[in-house]
């Protein structure tokens, strides 16, 4: 029996990754080939990563996902500010920052206790919503770091939308020769 990488996480309106992708063109072409950047289709506000799952979990998952969801009315995220992790002196991940209100976390805290139940490893580092654009490629010469540290200083991104979120949904990943490709296998909406 194959396993499937899945993740639960609320997708971004596909105007705003295209707004994301224009503000964003002139710090890739600034940085280059030393980052990896995540294609628009593939954006999206990771709520848990699950890592390897059988298939037979996935009903018990998706069950799981709707009942939390139900517990939780939409709301909505305001995407702007440009960040990275650890931080902008030794970046390894850059993001776009995601503002939203408290429900989010109180979602995010409830699928991840849910998944913990379920046999799932907890998140030890806490919740930080956040888009990740792109990772720093692990063999980046330190020129090319000072390169990247620079864009980063240098790039200033305001608003760039509000996205409603209505549901949340368990993807699998498929790791590919040309880059991850994201399959959406269930949603679970969130009350009206």
């Amino acid at each position: 029996m194959n396993l499937l990488r899945a993740f639960i996480a609320v997708e971004i309106p596909l105007e705003i990754r295209k707004t994301i992708c224009n503000a964003t063109a002139p710090l890739q072409n600034g940085i280059g080939s030393s980052v990896r950047w995540v294609p628009k289709e593939n954006m999206h506000l990771t709520l848990k990563f699950l890592g390897d799952v059988s298939p037979g979990n996935i009903e018990m998952l998706s069950q799981m996902l709707r009942a939390e969801a139900n517990m939780f009315n939409g709301f909505e995220l305001r995407l702007s500010g440009l960040g990275a992790f650890p931080n902008r002196k030794r970046p390894r991940v850059i993001f776009i920052d995601i503002h939203a209100p408290p429900v989010l976390e109180a979602l995010q805290r409830g699928i991840e206790s849910a998944s913990r139940r379920l046999g799932y490893e907890s998140e030890e580092r806490g919740f930080s919503p956040h888009l990740t654009i792109g990772r720093v490629r692990q063999n980046a010469t330190a020129t090319e770091q000072q390169t990247i540290r620079r864009a980063l200083e240098d790039t200033r991104i305001d608003s760039l939308g509000t996205a409603r979120v209505d549901s949340v949904h368990l993807y699998k990943s498929d790791l590919k020769s040309t880059g991850s490709v994201y399959t959406r296998l269930y949603s679970a909406p969130l009350k009206k």
